[in-house]
């Protein structure tokens, strides 16, 4: 009978909480992938945002998109900018419904980013404009919706040449999203989490929450927060009941202490989440999620300290575009680029010269690699016809809060840059700016420093922008890093932006000098011919950094190739506006260490062997020099082991120590001084690379490296034959069936023995069929004028790029390669 009662009372319970939730419950929608179906069309229209305009002949598309990587290449477009065609008027629409379900709810559109000048239009109404392309931005769209019924959204850009150095790209290229929410929720960017108190028992995680209320009544909220470790496991929960008054928004703080803390570290990226949920009289009316992590960072003049550990910043400089995909975001795309990045070494990243992707912020917290997160390229004064400066006085305030507050959760990102070689440096008032960035940095978020790179030596410190900021960068200035320190002991300083050493993949010029052959449009990879004025070989920073370890290390200009700016081509051109197009076609840069492709150069692997510790040897060049036979070749090797043996067709031509057996490098050192540029040329001797003059015979090349007197670890290099194969290699033999995933395939032209043919410029034809798509091609070659979106392309120097997208259907993507006269390859890969 007991039991019976115990059964029924049960079933009772079950029956009233069942009633009770179908009676209260309220949806809580999740936001919304607002990035199908669009319709675009580049043209100038009048009246793009009215409701009833024809647009049935647009063009569909997804977002994000970037309409001016689609070409054609063009020299009227400007070189400096990439050749591209980026500036125009176009607009986006977008038909969609909201269930009548949702009109007591608040709607609300988020973008990402829009390459810009855009304005935004609902039903025909502006909701809002935005100029800075690199700023996030949401718009409330409750009071024009039409519940139940076709509503239109629209996007004007009007882009314009010139408002970079480099290539932004044009379009919609970040996402967007839309959000249903109830009226009271928690808005855009509404967390900010710290870790002010951190031991390896306990973490003192610190929470500030906004929450809105957009209704006429004060309201009885519950404010619950739950941490979930790496697991997803409940490791801490905190809840605090709030009066909001009525149309307004508060803030509430939450500290919450996390157990036995697992620390977010370089490599080593442990990732929390907090969950807050808003409740109204026990019913759950907003969820928001934030990942953090959970580490300390402290900047001494001694150096950068993570989780109380000292760390060298061993950091590259990146433009956002993602080479041959332009520069609409795609995260594995991203993702690969960083990756490529920590093979080389790298640990830190500067956003170079704007704020990055969120895409960009959540892959390095979760690689485990350091971020500068920046804000500008220019204040008042211009550097280009149509940048920054047009908007500064107005949105400058704006365009900085947002990128703090919605970037400031990220564990990755430890400082805060205001600026990149702005003009105002060598102005007496410029520190006002300085000062009033500054303030508004710490004035968000008082959890880090902020900083900024300078390019004026002194101005930067004799007219005080220095001085206003918590740590400074210096660009390309590593012959007065004892200087700053000798006469600033307390300043905390690092190489913002270093070396811009140029080359080529996988060309060599002979003999060695420093010169740079224009009729080429490519550079030696050697990395013995430095190209701009400015720049100096990378071992004169690593002696730099080594002579000076107050420096918190360096960030290389750049980590990968990128559109635009093709130094050490470009130059004045009086008939184009003054700007960078003498040497027309080069479009794309020649600085980093890897290619556009993602493909490395030989100095990659020099900066390998001085940022890594897992043995490597590299030797240079290829040995295919038909026509050169016995005349002498420098053979390079670069490696972190201790000495290493060149061996060509099995003769040992000795050993060489590294720090001990000097390489001549072509130099230049350059300073600012206030009567202008000092220049100095000469030879620098190198201890950071091994080299040989051997005469040439074909055969092979091989080295051999050695630690404690013990081969460590070889490289071989053969004589190829003629090109006879096609080799095609995937990244990833299986990626996501989400219309978004990526894989990137390596296009090899091969002999009949398997040896890169260095020197092969075939032509590759790509047919893809099955659950994915061609997305784009690409081989490298600054100076081509190839598109990214045929087909096809040719090989550079005996490699391209093939890049495929995958569909909405799971299956298998089949790629095949032909050229003529040489065997085809294909491969399949998989989409779960």
């Amino acid at each position: 009978m007991q039991n019976y009662k115990y059964i029924s009372l049960i079933t009772l319970i079950g029956i009233l909480t069942l009633f009770s939730c179908n009676k209260n419950e309220i949806e809580v929608v999740p936001d919304q992938d607002f990035n199908e179906n669009w319709l675009f069309l580049k043209d100038t229209i009048p009246n793009g945002e009215t409701i009833a305009l024809d647009d049935s002949s647009w063009r569909t598309l997804n977002l994000p998109h970037d309409w001016a990587i689609e070409g054609p290449f063009d020299k009227k477009n400007n070189a400096r900018n990439g050749g591209l065609p980026i500036d125009g008027i176009a607009w986006y629409r977008k038909h969609f419904t909201i269930d009548s379900k949702y009109q007591n709810k608040h709607v609300s559109i988020e973008f990402d980013g829009v390459m810009d000048n855009s304005t935004v239009f609902i039903n025909g109404h502006n909701v809002g404009e935005r100029h800075y392309g690199y700023s996030g931005f949401e718009y409330d769209l409750t009071p024009f919706i039409k519940f139940g019924e076709n509503n239109v959204i629209a996007v004007q850009l009007a882009p314009e040449i010139l408002s970079e150095r480099w290539y932004p790209g044009a379009g919609i290229y970040r996402n967007v999203r839309l959000k249903i929410n109830e009226n009271v929720h928690i808005p855009q960017w509404g967390t900010f989490i710290t870790t002010p108190k951190v031991t390896s028992d306990m973490a003192e995680v610190n929470i500030e929450t906004k929450i809105k209320n957009t209704t006429n009544k004060t309201q009885e909220v519950v404010l619950e927060t739950t941490i979930l470790d790496t697991k997803n496991t409940s490791v801490a929960v905190s809840s605090k009941k709030i009066t909001l008054s009525n149309n307004a928004q508060d803030k509430q703080t939450q500290v919450i202490n996390v157990p036995n803390p697992l620390l977010w570290d370089i490599g080593k990226p442990n990732l929390y989440k907090a969950i807050s949920r808003i409740k109204i009289d026990n019913v759950l009316v907003d969820e928001f999620e934030t990942e953090f992590g959970i580490r300390t960072i402290a900047f001494k003049k001694e150096g950068f300290y993570l989780n109380g550990k000292a760390v060298e910043l061993n950091g590259v400089c990146m433009h956002h575009d993602l080479g041959p995909l332009g520069a609409a975001v795609n995260y594995r795309a991203t993702e690969r680029q960083m990756q490529i990045m920590q093979q080389m070494g790298a640990n830190a990243l500067r956003t170079s010269h704007n704020p990055p992707s969120t895409e960009l912020l959540q892959v390095c917290d979760r690689l485990g690699i350091v971020v500068i997160d920046e804000a500008f390229d220019e204040w008042k004064e211009a550097k280009v016809p149509n940048g920054y400066h047009k908007y500064f006085d107005q949105w400058a305030e704006t365009d900085l809060r947002d990128m703090i507050k919605r970037d400031r959760n990220h564990p990755s990102v430890i400082m805060w840059s205001i600026g990149n070689e702005i003009l105002e440096q060598g102005k007496k008032d410029g520190w006002k700016i300085a000062k009033m960035l500054n303030d508004i940095c710490h004035n968000e978020d008082n959890s880090r420093p902020t900083t900024a790179g300078f390019n004026y030596y002194p101005a930067s410190f004799v007219n005080k922008l220095a001085h206003q900021i918590d740590v400074v960068g210096v660009n390309y200035k590593p012959a007065y890093y004892g200087e700053i320190r000798e006469q600033n002991p307390e300043m905390i300083f690092y190489g913002s932006e270093t070396s811009s050493q140029t080359s080529t993949r996988g060309y060599y010029d002979l003999p060695l000098d420093s010169d740079v052959k224009r009729e080429t449009r490519q550079v030696s990879s050697y990395d013995v011919t430095v190209g701009p004025p400015w720049a100096y070989s990378p071992d004169v920073e690593f002696a730099a950094q080594e002579a000076n370890p107050h420096s918190l290390g360096e960030f290389i200009w750049t980590g990968f190739d990128y559109l635009g700016e093709p130094t050490p081509y470009g130059g004045r051109d009086n008939s184009t506006n003054g700007y960078w197009n003498d040497d027309w076609p080069s479009h794309a840069s020649y600085f980093a260490p890897v290619d556009l492709c993602g493909f490395p150069k030989d100095r990659f692997y020099l900066y390998q062997s001085q940022w890594t510790t897992e043995p490597m040897v590299h030797v240079l060049p290829h040995w295919n020099w038909e026509g050169k036979e016995g005349q002498t070749i420098p053979v390079y090797a670069y490696t972190n082991c201790d000495e290493v043996e060149l061996f060509v067709n099995g003769k040992s031509f000795g050993k060489k120590i590294k720090g001990k057996d000097l390489t001549d490098v072509f130099t230049e050192y350059r300073g600012f001084k206030d009567s202008g540029y000092e220049f100095k040329k000469g030879i620098y001797k190198s201890k950071y690379r091994l080299s040989w003059n051997v005469p040439y015979q074909p055969g092979s090349i091989k080295v051999i490296a050695y630690k404690n007197g013990k081969e460590i670890v070889s490289k071989e290099i053969k004589t190829a034959g003629k090109p006879a194969k096609i080799k095609l290699i995937a990244d990833r033999s299986s990626i996501d069936a989400d219309g978004k995933d990526l894989s990137f395939i390596t296009v090899r032209i091969e002999d009949k023995d398997g040896n890169l043919c260095p020197n092969a410029d075939n032509l590759v034809n790509f047919h893809v069929k099955g659950a994915g798509v061609l997305e784009a091609v690409g081989n490298g070659n600054s100076a081509s004028l190839e598109s990214f979106q045929e087909n096809f392309i040719k090989a550079f120097y005996g490699q391209c790029l093939l890049i495929v997208k995958s569909t909405k259907d799971m299956g298998e993507i089949h790629i095949e390669a032909t050229s003529k006269t040489l065997d085809s390859d294909s491969l399949t890969i998989e989409t779960k």
